[in-house]
């Protein structure tokens, strides 16, 4: 457990610009994290002038900037800070059965942390690629989604264990248990479109 920072000693300007930069999780960002808990209101009130609101999962140990709803920022006549962008098929699929496999982990003993092989992610995504014979070619697009979902922070390497990624929890709050227990219905959707395109 990490002691708190002291109370003249805490740096707004930190733990914004930590959380701007994306997200702030305890066990790869203390210092920052720490910063982030001690000025949470603080935070909070700054960040709401730019239209965004903080969350803060400290049994998770994580925390975000989120932007306010369009509504809320057109009442508050603020314009959206990030423009919203539509994820590709491939890279929201795969975080919806990541977000699964989590779920799954977290009933059973396995400890804190999942641990997935670059094999075993090929292995989650391949199915919704079209059918081909080029085997090269949907290991291709599998590790492009695997890319995209690491950028997005959603995977981190592990380091020193090629080929070894570690599920950041923080997918948590970006696919809700509503999302989650359509799961299966929105599988049946890309099947679909899968079958479509081998067509």
């Amino acid at each position: 457990m990490s002691r708190p920072v002291p109370r003249d000693e805490l740096n707004l300007s930190l733990a914004v610009t930590s959380l701007m930069k994306g997200v702030v999780y305890r066990d790869t960002a203390e210092t920052a994290w720490r910063h982030v808990l001690g000025l949470a209101a603080q935070v909070s009130d700054y960040v709401a002038t730019l239209g965004l609101t903080i969350v803060i999962d400290e049994a998770e140990g994580y925390a975000f900037l989120r932007s306010k709803s369009d509504d809320e920022l057109a009442d508050l006549g603020i314009g959206r800070l990030v423009a919203r962008h539509q994820l590709p098929l491939h890279p929201s699929l795969l975080l919806a059965l990541l977000r699964k496999k989590l779920a799954e982990h977290d009933t059973s003993d396995a400890g804190n942390r999942l641990i997935v092989t670059g094999a075993q992610l090929r292995e989650l995504v391949s199915p919704f690629f079209p059918a081909t014979t080029n085997e090269a070619r949907i290991a291709d697009q599998a590790d492009t989604a695997i890319r995209r979902v690491v950028e997005l922070g959603f995977l981190r390497r592990m380091p020193g264990q090629d080929g070894e990624y570690e599920v950041r929890r923080v997918i948590k709050a970006y696919v809700d248990a509503q999302w989650l227990s359509d799961l299966d219905a929105h599988l049946a959707e890309y099947a679909e479109i899968a079958t479509e395109e081998r067509r």
